[in-house]
């Protein structure tokens, strides 16, 4: 179990200066949003993308993979029934596998709300099956660079469409491949759940199919800036043998980029060695 961090509440800040700067505060890994690194994965070039992954490398910092999929460019949509507007969708898509795949990432989080939510005029069980086209593009995509393809759910504030870590395994079990998986966002999850969070991770653990954490508190913060626990959660991914990264990712940038990750990664390095899961030494070592 290893621990990253979200990239754009990192706002202004140079790539490498992100990595140097988590490697420091022991972090392992930093998870990417694409609209930070350029309007569109095209714009992204073959060079870029070298020195984005040779930076990271030297930093010491795994590049985790990438969320946010679907902010830039504008008029994408993965269930719409202009089948122009799904199959550019799908095209742009697999893009960003590919610029997954090619920075050094395992993980592309599917979360982008306004870009999936259900129109009223839409028929329900029909905008569904564009969704099933949509997700196995991708998910033929994803096994092509060896990278898992993971659907999140959001709160109803944010989507209509796919609430629920049930309805993403329902989904994931449609599609019905390996590289088609889900992950647990706490904040989203909360929302639905509440006190159940903690019964609905491991029911998730149990399936096999969960390769992803979002770490964050329902205020919208990081770890151990609001009510939630997350040591009940910790204890059941190191009780289960997790081998994922848990990743800080925050929507409140407040005061500051250095505050929120300094202190979400000393709160969780306390709370594993608490439960008797070290934090990696060399990591450690390095932001003493």
């Amino acid at each position: 179990m290893k621990i990253s961090i979200c990239n754009e509440l990192f706002e202004g800040w140079d790539i490498a200066q992100v990595f140097d700067y988590a490697a420091q505060l022991g972090f392992d890994g930093v998870e990417l949003a694409p609209f930070t690194l350029g309007e569109t994965a095209s714009d992204i070039s073959a060079a870029k993308r070298k020195r984005i992954r040779q930076a990271a490398e030297k930093a010491g910092i795994e590049i985790v993979g990438l969320h946010w999929l679907l902010v830039k460019p504008q008029g994408l949509y993965i269930n719409h029934p202009d089948v122009n507007v799904r199959i550019t969708t799908q095209n742009y898509l697999k893009e960003l596998v590919d610029l997954c795949g090619d920075l050094g990432g395992k993980v592309l989080v599917h979360g982008s709300p306004q870009q999936r939510t259900v129109r009223e005029e839409w028929d329900p069980a029909e905008t569904r099956k564009r969704a099933l086209e949509t997700f196995r593009v991708c998910a033929e995509a994803a096994h092509s660079r060896d990278v898992f393809y993971c659907l999140e759910a959001l709160t109803t504030v944010d989507t209509n469409f796919i609430n629920t870590i049930d309805e993403a395994l329902q989904m994931v079990d449609e599609i019905g491949h390996p590289n088609f998986q889900t992950m647990l966002d706490c904040r989203s999850i909360h929302a639905s759940a509440k006190a159940e969070l903690p019964r609905v991770l491991q029911a998730a653990l149990e399936t096999g199919k969960l390769k992803h954490v979002h770490l964050n508190d329902p205020n919208g913060r990081g770890p151990g800036f609001g009510d939630l626990q997350f040591t009940p959660l910790l204890k059941i991914l190191h009780d289960a043998e997790y081998q994922g990264y848990i990743s800080v990712e925050v929507f409140d940038f407040n005061p500051n980029p250095q505050t929120i990750a300094g202190r979400s990664i000393g709160y969780l390095h306390g709370i594993l060695e608490s439960i008797g899961a070290s934090p990696n030494p060399a990591k450690l070592a390095v932001s003493q």
